[in-house]
């Protein structure tokens, strides 16, 4: 099994503090703070952003090869993902994800694709991770 690695650093108190993350190969690396967090600036990533980029990277991956395993060759598979951070009994939570993938793929058809998408929402390794999440939505567009 292959390990990948990341890494972060919060200094001072949760409010007035900062921190930075980033991955093990130096491929990525970001500052976050509590308002990138939890306010309205776009100063920095956070932890939810983070997790969006990874459950819209790995379900594309797992689309693709669903696609590929029925023949069918993907121009492109695109995800956005929207993470929702709310409040649960006072305490921050994930409450929401919704992904929203566009796909093209020569001799796709748009049941073919709801059906393949349902399987990658089930079957990709974020998605299985973040079981937790009380909804996880899809919409899947076939484009032309």
């Amino acid at each position: 099994m292959r390990k990948h690695r990341a890494e972060a650093r919060w200094n001072k108190g949760l409010k007035n503090g900062e921190g930075e993350v980033k991955s093990a190969t130096g491929a990525f690396q970001s500052k976050y703070s509590f308002a990138s967090r939890f306010g309205d600036s776009n100063s920095g990533t956070s932890p939810e952003e983070l997790i969006g980029a990874a459950h819209s990277g790995c379900f594309s991956m797992f689309l693709s090869g669903l696609l590929e395993k029925e023949n069918l060759s993907p121009a492109y598979v695109e995800t956005k993902a929207v993470v929702t951070l709310g409040e649960v009994d006072g305490a921050p939570t994930i409450t929401k994800i919704e992904l929203n993938t566009e796909v093209k793929a020569e001799g796709l058809d748009n049941e073919k694709l709801q059906q393949l998408a349902q399987d990658a929402k089930k079957g990709c390794p974020v998605s299985k991770a973040l079981n937790a999440v009380p909804e996880i939505t899809l919409q899947a567009t076939l484009k032309e």
